[in-house]
This record gives C-alpha cells, structure tokens and sequence, in this order.
C-alpha cells in the first residue's frame, strides 16, 4: 500500500500566501524524507481558502527540493484548459523529474471557478471526461490526431515530445459524493482519488461505488485496478486518543464552520449526520461516524485494516493535508504514521522485523548462556596469558564464573 497526502490546500483566509505556500512546500520535504510515496495538489481559483492556483508549477519547484516522492495533480480541473496543454506541460514535467509525475484529473470542484471562466457547471463532468480521452491520445498516438470537440479543437495535433514514464504517467480522476467520478474513471480505465471517504456518504458507499467503475469499465472494453484506487481520509496521530483529538478540535471545528459551511455552503455533506443540526456539526461527530483516522498509530492501524476489509482492498491511503493544531504536532502526526502506521501495510519489511525479534525472545537463554561462555572464555583466556607472563592479574579476572554473571 503506498501512503501520502491530498493537499488542496487548506489556510484560513487572512494569513500571508507566501508563508503558506513555503509552509505547504516544506511539509512534502518532511513527507519525503519520511518515506511517503505520494503527494497530490491541488488547483483552485476562489474561495480564500485553498490557494495553488498552479499543481505543475508547485510540483516544478516540489521536485526540486525533493527526492523520492511522487508528485501528482490532485486535480487539474480539465474543463479550465485545452487539453493540448495539459498534455504538453505533464509530459514535459514528466521528463524534467525523471519519471516523478502523476495526472489527476477533475471536472472543477468549486462553482466559484466555474462561474469566473464563464463555464456552465451542468457541462463539467462531460468535458472532462472528454478532455482525458484526448490527453490519452496524445499521450500514446502518432501525429494527425484531430477532434472537433465540444470546447476544444485539435487539428493534426501531436506531442513533440511524449511523457518520460510509458505510455504515460499514471493518471487518475477525482471522485467525490456523486458516482460520476466512478463512472468516468471506468470509461477512461484510469486510477480514482476518492476524495470524500471522509463524507458519511462517501465511507458508507466506497464497495457500491468502485463496482461501478468496474462494472462501467467492462462496458467500455476497459478495465480498472484497485492498486490505482486512493482513499482520502483526515488523518491526526499523537500518543493517546484523547490527546490526538484534543488537538485538532478547535482547528477542525473552525474548517468545518467557516470553510464548508459558511463559504462553500456545502451542507447537504453534514445533514446526514443524525441528531445534530448542520449549525451544531464538530469534528467529534465525524470521528464517532468514522470518518477520520483521529487517534494513535494503533487507532489508525486498526482503522486501514477495517477499511481494507469493508472495500476488498485499495492500493493507497492519502491523509487530507489540514492545518488545524500547532505545526509541531501537525509534523509529528506524519511522524508517527510513517514510524509505526505505514509499516505494517508495506511487505515483509516489518513482519521480518517482528519475527527476529520473536525468534531473539524464544532462544534468549540458550543465545544469553552461549554469550556469556564466550565472554568468560575470553576473559579466561586472558588471564592465563598474564599469569604466563608473571604480571598482575585483575581480581574480576579471578572471580568464579557464578559471581560475574548478572
């Protein structure tokens, strides 16, 4: 399982976008030296709260200063972009990070975008779907490839130069509450980001939703793989349960209230929440739901493996990059994870690690004796060449072997 972050991403209205920016820049730092896999970004055009305008960009500078980690768009919002484009600058990207680049892929998340680029919202999802195709084209054709599409147009178009990683880089769509996502990911035999497992709605559908990928995809001549399939969950880890939770209550809170409440007015996410008035919606709510992963690492290993049951598998597990307690804890949460969490879904690493050290617990004796003999053999063995050579002896050298073992 490959383990990283969905970074839309989130600062509250009225800090400085530079600091955030070089905040959000020095997290994926963190992350790759932690060992995470991936990192997807996200592009957003209004609401104050999510502010990359540009994945390609930031994933430019990213690169840079990274050396492992896998950098995707988390997501290009298709509809905004001619997909000739979109094509260029991820194969070009491609390229300049040696084989480092992911394409995410959506139909635009915030009608605010929308709205601005003079885009009909009831249109998105079909141009993006019709976007990718044509990304794909590009991206694994030869020359001549012409489409009069809907809002694009290509004629005898090509890629001088194709994507470094072949046919291309991996590719996904992005799906939220509705199941077009799903649906357009098996159209498109591509990976899904499902970035509202956290959403009631979302948690309690994951099985129904990827059968329909599959079953849409067999209707195209396509075909899926649950390798390629992302779940997105907030993710907070300290020592104890209470303490974890503590943590990120006044800073959830306030996501929950003034970003998808009061900004995006997004509350048909919450009022399936029984018994609690959109108005009353907290963080502890949605944890009693479980729809986050607030806990200790064993809280969160517990959580992956009831997930893995509930959904008959997925390939990887992205936290929701959020800002909700002090920096020093947001940095030791991704600690703990990738310490104690991430391990235990990775192969034989961990387990081989585990059965040493039981293999070490059921030998001691016997391992501790023979330890022991060797010491007082050598320990012997000395002091007979000092005794050889008529110089003091040390008093320990001396002592019967009952009185110097512990």
């Amino acid at each position: 399982m490959k383990f990283g972050i969905f970074m839309a991403p989130f600062h509250r209205v009225g800090e400085n976008p530079t600091l955030c920016f070089e905040r959000d820049m020095q997290l994926i730092e963190w992350l790759d030296d932690l060992g995470y896999e991936e990192a997807f970004i996200g592009e957003h055009h209004s609401s104050g709260w999510e502010t990359i305008s540009s994945p390609e960009i930031f994933m430019a500078v990213a690169a840079a200063r990274t050396r492992r980690i896998m950098l995707g768009s988390g997501v290009v919002s298709i509809p905004y972009h001619h997909p000739f484009h979109v094509a260029n600058r991820f194969a070009l990207l491609d390229h300049l990070t040696r084989g480092r680049v992911m394409l995410g892929c959506g139909p635009g998340a915030l009608a605010g975008d929308a709205r601005m680029l003079g885009i009909q919202t009831t249109t998105q999802r079909k141009r993006m779907v019709e976007g990718v195709k044509a990304i794909i084209r590009l991206f694994t054709e030869e020359g001549k490839i012409s489409i009069d599409g809907s809002y694009f147009k290509l004629v005898d178009a090509h890629l001088q130069v194709k994507p470094f990683q072949q046919p291309h880089m991996p590719i996904f769509v992005a799906s939220t509450i509705s199941p077009s996502g799903m649906v357009a990911a098996g159209e498109l035999g591509v990976g899904v980001l499902s970035v509202a497992s956290y959403a009631p709605s979302g948690l309690d559908d994951l099985v129904r939703r990827w059968a329909m990928a599959e079953e849409t995809a067999a209707e195209h001549g396509k075909s899926v793989d649950r390798k390629n399939w992302r779940l997105v969950f907030p993710i907070h880890l300290a020592e104890t349960r209470e303490e974890a939770l503590n943590d990120i209550r006044a800073g959830a809170n306030r996501w929950i209230h003034e970003y998808f409440i009061s900004t995006l007015g997004a509350r048909l996410q919450f009022e399936e929440y029984p018994g609690q008035p959109v108005e009353e919606m907290t963080v502890d709510r949605m944890v009693a739901r479980g729809g986050t992963i607030i806990g200790t690492p064993d809280d969160a290993i517990a959580k992956i493996k009831e997930l893995q049951q509930a959904t008959g598998g997925f390939g990887g597990l992205l936290g929701l990059a959020h800002e909700w307690t002090t920096r020093e804890k947001t940095l030791r949460s991704y600690e703990l994870f990738a310490r104690y969490v991430a391990p235990q879904f990775q192969g034989p690493v961990a387990s081989q690690v585990q059965y040493s050290n039981e293999w070490a617990r059921e030998h001691r004796d016997e391992l501790f004796s023979n330890a022991v003999a060797g010491v007082l053999t050598a320990m012997q063995e000395y002091a007979q060449g000092k005794i050889e050579k008529g110089e003091p002896v040390p008093e320990m050298l001396t002592m019967p072997p009952t009185r110097i073992r512990p």
